[in-house]
């Protein structure tokens, strides 16, 4: 076969890619596109299931505009909640995505085009490379939110200790979180930037309670979920603010000893398997080695005896 036939025309190529992109279009609507939740479904079964019970256009029509605004809220959310607080996060986020997707699929075709791969598996490479690159972006916005959750955690009790002692001395709510920020810069430096942001909020007419409260959903995190109950509860009855964030701090210190008691009770399992793949070999090879090699000696032995 020569070289003229072993290249494909530009339709061929043509259709192949297009191929490709379809099946991507399609990924792309099956993992984008779920917007079919509980409560459309039962708005579709009120209404009388949609176009056939008789929905106007314009129903149909906004309720997907809402949708789509639902949906872009919740990638605000987790880009939020992933340390993204940047308004054109959103767009860039999308944009690095479809970015990967088309950058896997033109390295596949690449690939085949200089004769690495046939035309077919460098599309399928591509095709796998491109669902690759759809998913990793979210796991990847987990992670730094599981990161910034566990920090926030292990600094929490520490800011409370600080807090309750300024709010002991005398001093507002928000004197006392301009001062905590401050003395926790150096050790917890997420949770200081994040008190200063509440602090500047509760500067401009926000709540004590309704600033950490945004503290709470920009990370996600039950604990200053109840922090801030605790603070408007306080607040609305107008008890303490000290005596109650006292008590807080004392069940969150206890939650935070009864984690690190799971976490050590789990090591021991957790070493459990490294212990056998890695020390017994070698503590096997110390003690049956010499008298493998012994054995192994007696046989030869006997085996020459025997000729």
């Amino acid at each position: 076969m020569d070289a003229a036939t072993a290249i494909p025309d530009a339709g061929t190529l043509l259709i192949w890619l297009g191929g490709a992109l379809a099946l991507l279009l399609l990924l792309l609507a099956i993992l984008g596109g779920r917007r079919h939740s509980v409560p459309e479904r039962l708005a579709d079964v009120s209404a009388g299931g949609g176009a056939e019970g008789g929905e106007h256009p314009l129903d149909r029509l906004s309720r997907r505009r809402l949708v789509k605004e639902e949906q872009k809220q919740k990638l605000r959310e987790r880009l939020m909640q992933a340390g993204f607080y940047g308004t054109a996060s959103g767009t860039l986020f999308v944009a690095l995505r479809l970015l990967l997707i088309a950058g896997a699929t033109g390295v596949g075709f690449l690939a085949s085009r200089f004769g690495h791969l046939t035309l077919v598996q460098g599309l399928l490479a591509g095709l796998v490379c491109g669902i690759a690159a759809t998913i990793a972006p979210g796991f990847w916005l987990d992670h730094l939110k599981h990161g910034r959750q566990t920090q926030i955690r292990r600094s929490l009790p520490d800011a409370l200790d600080v807090l309750v002692v300024c709010l002991q001395g005398g001093l507002s709510v928000m004197a006392a979180m301009s001062r905590v920020a401050g003395e926790l810069s150096a050790a917890h430096p997420l949770l200081a930037v994040e008190i200063k942001i509440a602090e500047r909020q509760m500067q401009m007419g926000q709540t004590a309670g309704e600033a950490i409260r945004g503290i709470a959903d920009r990370f996600d995190l039950e604990e200053l979920r109840g922090m801030a109950s605790v603070v408007k509860q306080a607040e609305r009855v107008g008890s303490s603010v000290a005596s109650a964030l006292e008590v807080f701090a004392e069940t969150l210190r206890l939650k935070r000893q009864q984690l690190a008691e799971e976490t050590a009770a789990k090591a021991a399992v957790k070493m459990l398997f490294p212990t056998l793949l890695c020390i017994f070999p070698s503590i096997f090879v110390v003690i049956l080695g010499p008298a493998a090699i012994q054995v192994y000696e007696q046989l030869i032995m006997g085996a020459m005896q025997n000729r």
